[in-house]
């Protein structure tokens, strides 16, 4: 494609925007840079090799009035997420993270026999599977029409499209009140936050709950956990932003819960202004961490940057010495982060000669504009590299335990994040 030509299309599905996305607050200050990339789930396949993928800013930005960290460069979410290649169901550790999730919801807040409980981003349903097996009626909505079909298919009713007041609207007159409405990992991924919440303000019963989780900023900033931040995470949430959303959205955040997925996740409570429910003592406890760690000030985020130039300085001078010894280097994991982490800290199929993957939809493509081909675990006996680059450090653990074979023929593991260990 010519120049022309790529600068057209892709303004065609990108623009940025000029408030904060969540007070509205116009002064925002640019504090990162990282390197522009592709949409983190673009993974291309082999006859489209030669076509040229479009890059986008990652530039992330402080809200001087709230707080709020933010991307402002916004991708057309259809491009993003209606051929989604992420499946919730392949990650044992996150079947097991849900099933937990939905036993914590139906045993803390008891919701009415049978009531209805509604997924925004709901993917391949593994949450509403677990809610459903507990007796509640589940419906979930996901804009990926292979993954929302597949869901539907398995007996999770799950409406193809994007959850918003209108929706809303039409799921309260076919189906009343929802009683639970969840969002996990998808909190951070929407545009229209204030749409969002006022559909769940529309949905939600008075004693109903708006349970969300999302990568935490807490975390994100003490673990320099900077590859979570691609086109899909829009924002980076911390809890002091989200009391004023909340609030001026005619809700309140009652508990502000540290879970450990992702590296580190922010569970929150919401419930309709006035609800039945005090607000916990996790809410003030989180905002005064927060502002102890300085996430109110602009400032520390351009001291973050640091932090990451030396983990860049790091592994790069780690593989590179690693190849000049003749060593085989592979990945394992191709989740979007590593879009993020590839691109940054150059990352190529000079230095990464293939990635392992488990989920099928991912296998046999090849990643987000590096291009370095996605294969099953076979691979790992068949090619027999030396070292394996753990992509998908949040697991790594597990990936560690379970690739016993490869660590007992002399292979190693490479964790690149919240710091570069060889195990």
């Amino acid at each position: 494609m010519d120049a022309g030509r790529q600068v057209k299309a892709m303004s065609a599905q990108h623009h940025r925007r000029k408030t904060c996305r969540l007070c509205g607050g116009t002064e925002l200050s640019l504090v990162l840079s990282l390197a522009p990339t592709p949409p983190a789930n673009a993974f291309v396949p082999a006859a489209e090799l030669g076509r040229e993928q479009a890059r986008f800013p990652l530039d992330v930005f402080f809200c001087e009035t709230c707080a709020h960290v933010q991307l402002l460069d916004v991708v057309d979410p259809r491009v993003l997420f209606e051929h989604y290649v992420y499946v919730s169901g392949t990650s044992p550790v996150f079947v097991q993270h849900f099933e937990a999730y939905a036993a914590f919801v139906m045993e803390r807040f008891s919701p009415k026999p049978g009531g209805l409980v509604l997924d925004i981003g709901s993917n391949d349903g593994t949450l509403l599977s677990f809610f459903a097996k507990a007796g509640m009626t589940v419906l979930g909505v996901d804009p990926a029409q292979e993954i929302a079909a597949a869901a539907t298919a398995r007996g999770i009713e799950t409406i193809t499209g994007f959850f918003g007041a209108d929706m809303a609207c039409e799921i309260t007159a076919s189906r009343g009140k929802a009683e639970i409405i969840t969002a996990n990992n998808v909190f951070a991924h929407i545009d229209d936050l204030a749409g969002v919440v006022d559909g769940v303000r529309g949905l939600l019963s008075p004693e109903g709950v708006f349970v969300f989780e999302v990568s935490y900023l807490v975390d994100v900033f003490e673990h320099t956990l900077f590859d979570t931040i691609y086109h899909e995470h829009l924002d980076y949430h911390s809890v002091k932003p989200l009391i004023r959303f909340f609030a001026a959205r005619g809700m309140e955040l009652v508990e502000a819960i540290r879970v450990g997925s992702h590296g580190g996740s922010l569970r929150g409570i919401a419930q309709l202004k006035g609800g039945p429910r005090p607000v916990g003592e996790s809410v003030a406890q989180a905002v005064a961490e927060e502002e102890r760690l300085g996430l109110d000030k602009a400032a520390t985020f351009r001291r973050f940057a640091a932090d990451i130039d030396a983990l860049k300085a790091e592994l790069g001078g780690l593989l590179r010495s690693l190849k000049a010894e003749g060593k085989r280097i592979a990945g394992f994991g191709a989740p979007a982060k590593a879009t993020t982490l590839m691109y940054h800290f150059g990352i190529g199929p000079d230095l990464v000669d293939f990635i392992v993957d488990d989920s099928p939809l991912k296998q046999g493509l090849f990643t987000p504009g590096m291009h370095v081909p996605v294969l099953s675990s076979a691979a790992i006996a068949e090619k027999k590299p030396d070292y394996l680059v753990i992509l998908a450090w949040n697991f790594a653990p597990a990936i560690i335990d379970k690739n016993k074979a490869f660590r007992d023929a002399g292979g190693k593991f490479i964790i690149p994040i919240p710091k570069v260990e060889v195990v």
